[in-house]
């Protein structure tokens, strides 16, 4: 053993690797922070503990300087059994196998440990000291030793196979030592894995070590190799009979979810091939497919889709692994791109009601919400909170949207015929605009009036979609006007044979009491009405003023229908209380009211009655800021003509109102008053005056200028009014055909009315027109008109994009004849591709910087689009440049001053 070569100092400590990392984490429900560590103890601890032992300091010293014989020396003369031990853990620690071959000679004991239960054998293992191992072996060191204070147990095995020391694995092995050791924790094998020792592991499991634990749910070999990625040793734990299906912890991983997790797809490979569950879900539900989504593992995903994982399976939270795809932005696209190629389902809610679409809008992923909007994404789909996606996506990504309007664009098809022939055919394409049948037609237009984007009813097809929807549906408005006319018909002829009787008894005609009980059926069909109306959404309901109305008539029809009785086609005065005519009076207004807001709906109608709801709102909002002026004139003529009837509160502020008109009654206020004289004659004057001059010359005329200033654009407003209107009664009447809440009326009847709601459900999924053919009646004239010239503009734009990014390269085509031939070939530029591939670059750095959103490139293939997107490059550039600038001139203006402070010091004054 003197023969032993004497170790370097170069390389005492190249064999230990300390690292901070610790704790493997078993929640899969987040990502793994750490690593599991591949050391058995810190390095601080443990030299912590060496620096504890006697004269540590002084020994210490003496082996660094490589002085041998004054350690021994120092050893003996403090206290021989003490000092030799520290001396011998310190040569152990530093690989001096010289060193400790003197010491064994003198006598030193080879179990010797520190406070911690740490040996010499532990030590020199820990290093990777093959000629330290040997001697302490020699010297009948226990090689299956533990250690026996510390929280983490080890053996000697352990520590080599930490340290990836192959010869002292041999070693050990070769005098006994148990392959074994602490398998229901952590085995030699365990640590040999967690440093990515291969040879170890090779070695280990050729001498027997079991690739797996004995206990169920802990942490095996096989879950360090997947989840470090190491494919040698999954491959030989595989090769040796590891359990793929064993789980860790309260998270149940299995190996290819920590696989999936940290995106190793070679380890996922291997363990897909020897047998692992690709849809075995942990704790919460989540797959493989889950975990690679989420970790934007482009590699693993692929992998896992090619053997065909499930892209539609939910977790506990109802999400798929497209939900997890577009939690992070770095690789969203591209993770994103290949689930919806195989099948993964774009509208898919979780139990919050969230789809992926929702996820990439609130996240602010524009490359991401284009591509799930290509793949069919739905932006009606509202979350369990009634927020739709188109919601997040104008809020958050309003980029988005003149792109998703091209779509209406691009629903106008030409025909091979010249735009400008009379044979030229238009094809209008209505399927864009509804996303789902199941909820009806109008949910994608009502959705827009909803975000305030409210512009879109005027695009041409859109309006052409509501007309054609318009002339589907009205045969239930009508069927609606028809009950209303002759419930309100009915009513009135009942008021008008009962309420106008002036004396003590009137007669009636027979036919009056069978008037009453139909009033009293049809009053009950408009209740039920209400009631399912408000069952169908009561938040919606309550915001409508019209169905405040309606239930205001309901309770009045009762209130005059009953009790009043008829003798002999005679009706007794006293049935009817004095507040019944109040309220038939008021009912009746109401009734007239509402019919008159029902034949607003009607297109021909609409738009005369949306301009007097719209001029009616403004004057009482007008007159309601001036309302203090008005109270201010009633309270003084009420004290200055106290004698004059007309005028005494509440009374007077009505007549104050209606003197706004002009019925002034000058003469018959002051002149013609009868024997009573006015008595402020002066002060009421004056205050008359002031009355003409501020109210019924100045305010008024302000009313009526403001209210009705300009017709042509009350015009306009009162048309997109009027398109909302109807969109929102067509959203509503197909909400009551596709309720739940009639899934027990007969289906054949639902069926008939929901195929006559329904347009593109029939032949009426697109529109062939001839713009050219004056014989087209199809549609009205300005539509045609709208459409013609919107089609005319884009193919004007086509051309002129076509011309300015079309760009020709030369290439040399090689010939058997070896000469060299130029041909020339013609690339086009995509703007949308660009975008797609610039914008995940740009949601890298989207928390970093201010001004990404105007780096996003549009995909409108417009001269004017391309010269935005450069202008928004160059403004950018010189607000970068023009910072720089600025921080420039401060640092050089600071210079400036120091320098000329000094010089101020310096010379003299």
């Amino acid at each position: 053993m003197g023969q032993l070569p004497e170790d370097s100092d170069d390389d005492v400590e190249a064999a230990y690797i300390s690292s901070d990392e610790s704790a493997h984490a078993v929640d899969l429900a987040e990502r793994l922070r750490v690593k599991p560590s591949r050391d058995i103890w810190e390095l601080d601890e443990i030299n912590y503990s060496l620096d504890q032992l006697p004269h540590a300091e002084e020994i210490a010293a003496l082996i660094d300087t490589g002085q041998y014989e004054q350690v021994i020396s120092f050893a003996i003369q403090t206290d021989k059994s003490v000092g030799v031990v520290t001396a011998g853990l310190w040569a152990c620690w530093q690989g001096r196998s010289s060193l400790l071959e003197k010491l064994l000679r003198l006598g030193l004991d080879p179990n010797s440990s520190d406070d911690a239960g740490r040996t010499c054998l532990h030590l020199s293992c820990l290093v990777g000291s093959e000629e330290c191992v040997k001697l302490l072996l020699y010297y009948k060191a226990d090689p299956n030793r533990w250690d026996t204070s510390s929280e983490r147990r080890a053996t000697p095995l352990h520590c080599a196979a930490s340290a990836k020391s192959l010869a002292c694995v041999k070693v050990l092995l070769n005098h006994g030592a148990d392959v074994n050791a602490g398998l229901t924790e952590r085995s030699p094998l365990h640590y040999a894995v967690l440093s990515d020792a291969a040879e170890v592991v090779q070695l280990l499991l050729e001498a027997g070590a079991c690739p797996d634990t004995p206990q169920v749910f802990t942490e095996t070999p096989l879950h360090v190799a997947a989840s470090l990625g190491s494919p040698l040793c999954t491959k030989l734990l595989l090769e040796a009979g590891a359990d793929v299906r064993a789980a860790l912890g309260p998270g149940k991983a299995t190996a290819l979810h920590l696989a999936a997790e940290d995106g190793h797809a070679e380890c996922a490979r291997l363990l897909l091939n020897h047998g692992a569950r690709i849809d075995w879900p942990n704790f919460r539900g989540q797959t493989p497919l889950h975990l690679a989504a989420l970790a934007q593992s482009v590699e693993v995903v692929e992998l896992l889709v090619s053997r065909r994982a499930d892209v539609k399976a939910r977790d506990s939270d109802g999400r798929t692994p497209l939900h997890g795809a577009i939690v992070r932005g770095a690789r969203a696209c591209d993770v994103a791109r290949l689930l919806l190629s195989v099948g993964a389902d774009p509208n898919a809610p979780d139990n919050f009601g969230y789809t992926p679409l929702h996820i990439a809008a609130l996240n602010e992923f524009s490359a991401c919400v284009l591509l799930l909007l290509d793949y069919g994404g739905d932006v009606t789909l509202r979350t369990n909170g009634g927020v739709s996606a188109l919601s997040f996506i104008v809020r958050r990504v309003p980029d988005v949207i003149p792109r998703y309007l091209c779509k209406f664009d691009d629903a106008v098809h030409v025909s091979e015929h010249e735009l400008g022939d009379v044979d030229c055919e238009l094809t209008i394409d209505f399927r864009p605009l509804v996303p789902c049948l199941s909820r009806g037609e109008a949910e994608l237009l009502l959705a827009f009036i909803e975000v305030g984007r409210k512009d879109v009813l005027k695009h041409p097809v859109a309006e052409t979609f509501l007309f054609l929807k318009w002339r589907r549906i009205r045969k239930f408005f009508v069927l609606s006007f028809i009950y209303h006319a002759l419930f309100i018909s009915l009513y009135s002829i009942y008021i008008l044979q009962i309420y106008l009787c002036e004396d003590v008894t009137c007669d009636v005609p027979a036919y009056v009491r069978p008037i009453q009980y139909l009033i009293i059926i049809l009053n009950l069909c408009f209740m039920c009405k209400e009631i399912f109306q408000a069952c169908l959404d009561w938040s919606a309901y309550i915001r409508q003023w019209e169905n405040w109305l309606q239930c205001l008539i309901i309770l009045g029809v009762f209130l005059c229908t009953i009790p009043w009785g008829i003798d002999n086609g005679v009706v007794i005065k006293g049935n009817t209380s004095n507040w019944q005519h109040d309220i038939a009076a008021v009912t009746i207004f109401f009734c007239w009211l509402e019919l008159m807001m029902i034949i607003g709906r009607f297109p021909t109608f609409g738009l005369y009655v949306q301009m007097f709801t719209t001029v009616s709102v403004n004057f009482a909002t007008f007159l309601l800021a001036y309302s203090c002026l008005l109270i201010a004139f009633g309270l003084a003529f009420s004290v200055l003509f106290s004698n004059y009837p007309a005028f005494h509160l509440p009374a007077g502020f009505v007549k104050t109102v209606m003197m706004m008109s002009g019925e002034l009654e000058y003469e018959d206020i002051f002149y013609n008053n009868g024997d009573a004289q006015i008595q402020y004659p002066l002060t009421a004057h004056g205050m008359f005056l002031i009355f003409v001059l501020l109210v019924t010359v100045i305010l008024t005329n302000l009313l009526v200028g403001l209210a009705v200033s300009d017709i042509q654009a009350l015009q306009e407003s009162a048309g997109l009014n009027r398109l909302i209107r109807q969109t929102q009664l067509v959203a509503h009447l197909e909400s009551m055909l596709f309720s739940s809440m009639l899934s027990c009326a007969p289906r054949q009847l639902l069926a008939v009315l929901r195929w006559g709601a329904l347009l593109t459900a029939s032949q009426t999924r697109t529109l062939n027109i001839r713009p050219n053919d004056p014989r087209e009646n199809r549609i009205p004239k300005d539509l045609i008109s709208s459409i013609y010239k919107m089609v005319a503009s884009r193919k004007v734009i086509k051309r002129s994009v076509r011309r300015n990014n079309n760009y020709e390269c030369q290439i040399k085509k090689c010939k058997e004849s070896e000469e060299n031939v130029q041909q020339q070939v013609k690339r086009k530029s995509y703007l949308f591709d660009r975008f797609s591939n610039e914008g995940q670059q740009i949601e890298r750095r989207k928390k970093t910087s201010s001004s990404i959103e105007s780096r996003n490139r549009p995909v409108s293939l417009t001269i004017s689009g391309i010269q935005e997107i450069c202008m928004v490059d160059i403004k950018n550039q010189l607000a970068e440049l023009s910072k720089k600038v600025t921080k420039l001139t401060e640092s050089t203006e600071n210079k400036l001053k120091v320098i000329e402070n000094k010089l101020n010091d310096i010379l003299p004054p």
